[in-house]
């Protein structure tokens, strides 16, 4: 084991960086992001009405594909912070919240409705003067 570390100290100093890299974009993003998230987003059984249908197609089509995109890289981010330092849980469910597939709000409720979660970004909203989010 001590030699492949020796061997590979170059891949380790990368590992540390990004790791780091991505603990400053977690405490910066993260909290921009679940600041601002509707107090009533999650508080509908089905999803309210839909941002982007009344945009131009090729605008829609553009903007839905850098949203699912910034979306597959949060989640993959926070895949990762539940090993490196960062806020693996809530940067997977801010990539989730970008991402479009079947059955993503119900996920996203359930995620949001786990106590820890729950109360993490509570206690985020209420630390930064904006309303808990009503399940």
């Amino acid at each position: 084991m001590l030699e492949w570390l020796l061997a590979n100290q170059t891949l380790l100093w990368w590992l540390a960086a990004s790791s780091f890299v991505m603990l400053l974009a977690g405490m910066v993003l993260v909290p921009l992001i679940v600041l601002r998230i509707p107090s009533t987003y999650f508080a509908h059984r089905r999803r309210e009405e839909k941002v982007l249908v009344k945009r131009h197609p090729v605008i829609r089509a553009a903007l839905l594909v850098i949203k699912n995109v910034l979306g597959t890289v949060l989640v993959a981010a926070g895949l990762l912070m539940l090993v490196l330092p960062g806020q693996g849980v809530l940067t997977i469910l801010v990539g989730m919240s970008l991402l479009n597939f079947p059955g993503k709000y119900r996920l996203e409720r359930w995620l949001v409705s786990r106590p820890a979660v729950f109360r993490s970004i509570n206690w985020l909203r209420r630390r930064y003067g904006r309303e808990p989010l009503v399940l």
